[in-house]
């Protein structure tokens, strides 16, 4: 009996023990969507945080306003302006496969998470080249 019992702990630590291939987690395109998801939503949420700040810096000190909007205008923060892009359309397009799948059918789940990436390319793509130029040209 207790040889029994061994061998159906081994056999069952065999069968909970496994992890897809390459990652931690087991949710593969869910969990990846989902964790894109939470950073992106984050991202956005500081980036509106800070927006407000200094938006509100108006009302104290022009003058701080004004040398605040001025720090925007170089490239590093051209190319912080092109990664807030980037979240916030990757955030909208997941959302909208979110609401398909609340709505629909998950079974479509892997599928519609690489439609969501391919539109982010294509957006991106279509986005990025106009935008560096301006950035690195003005």
């Amino acid at each position: 009996m207790p040889q029994q019992s061994a061998e159906a702990l081994t056999s069952q630590q065999k069968t909970t023990s496994r992890r897809p291939a390459g990652t931690l987690y087991r949710g593969r395109e869910g969990m990846w969507s989902w964790v894109l998801h939470r950073i992106t939503g984050v991202a956005i949420f500081f980036f509106l945080l800070v927006h407000i700040l200094d938006t509100a810096l108006v009302r104290v000190s022009p003058e701080a306003y004004n040398a605040v909007i001025e720090s925007y205008k170089t490239p590093i923060m051209g190319l912080g302006e092109a990664a807030l892009v980037a979240a916030i359309v990757f955030h909208a397009f997941n959302g909208l496969r979110i609401i398909l799948i609340d709505f629909w059918n998950a079974k479509y789940q892997k599928v519609m998470f690489y439609v969501v990436i391919g539109l982010w390319v294509v957006t991106m793509l279509g986005f990025l080249p106009r935008h560096l130029y301006n950035v690195f040209n003005n």
